[in-house]
């Protein structure tokens, strides 16, 4: 089997093809990605259940959130902040937000440098359980951390995301409501590593975390092209076979609610 990509660009979206060759009877479905940069944190979750909102409605299609956040920690549903191990009146001197969600997962580290991928998607055309959905993100960020020759793995019992013998590389924290998914996954390019300092991350003690350019021999490209090469990862995975990209969407941050049911700050 071969991959046949081609690219184009109408008005501000790109296109991005996907054919397999031994797949040409193929259902056409095409995954829409709003590449956002660096986003605040609040800002990325209302437009999250934004989003999921119109995807229930059948207004939009599975659309994938490709961006950044400044430094950030987060405590899942768990509400596991007994895991920073920072007093919360210095966050702001290591300029850090707290901020808690109610996706799955224990408390984790965002930042510069690190990609995020927050999936807007439709599980039930998918006919995917929970466990299936993950299983398909941590396959991506293993197939991303492939193509620089790094052998990554999915967390064994007790551990999740995505592994590099004992060190973690990649983390998911998922919230799946009528069947429609948010939040998502942070691969580690080359953040700040002295945050994680300040954590236990994702609560599993006596472990450590890495980066790609830590483990990898080979030149990175920018962060941007790794981001895109993340998206077309997550498209293989989960069998979408066009990909069309916004890049001109800072109008629909704007438009954002200022309402927020989800999380606070701290």
């Amino acid at each position: 089997m071969f991959l046949l990509v081609s690219r184009y660009r109408y008005n501000s979206i790109k296109v991005l093809l996907i054919a397999n060759s031994d797949e040409s009877t193929r259902v056409s479905k095409c995954l829409e990605v709003w590449k956002l940069g660096t986003v605040n944190y609040l800002d990325a979750l209302k437009l999250q259940k934004k989003l999921v909102s119109d995807r229930k409605a059948g207004i939009i299609p599975d659309t994938l959130l490709s961006l950044q956040h400044p430094p950030t920690y987060t405590v899942g549903k768990q509400n596991t902040d007994y895991n920073l191990l920072i007093p919360i009146s210095q966050l702001k001197t290591i300029g850090a937000e707290l901020h808690y969600t109610t996706r799955g997962g224990n408390i984790t580290f965002h930042g510069p440098r690190q990609a995020i991928l927050y999936p807007i998607v439709s599980l039930r055309e998918f006919r995917f359980l929970a466990r299936d959905y993950v299983e398909k993100i941590e396959l991506t960020m293993i197939e991303l951390a492939s193509l620089y020759g790094v052998k990554a793995r999915a967390g064994s019992k007790c551990e999740t995301g995505v592994w590099i013998d004992d060190r973690k590389i990649g983390a998911t924290g998922v919230r799946i409501t009528n069947g429609v998914t948010y939040h998502g996954l942070a691969f580690n390019i080359d953040p700040d590593m002295s945050y994680f300092k300040h954590i236990v991350p994702c609560g599993i003690k006596d472990k450590h975390v890495t980066s790609l350019k830590a483990e990898t021999d080979v030149v990175l490209p920018c962060v941007e092209v790794i981001q895109e090469q993340l998206v077309s990862c997550f498209a293989r995975q989960f069998g979408y076979t066009s990909i069309s990209w916004k890049d001109n969407v800072s109008t629909c941050l704007d438009e954002i609610t200022k309402s927020n049911e989800d999380s606070k700050v701290l």
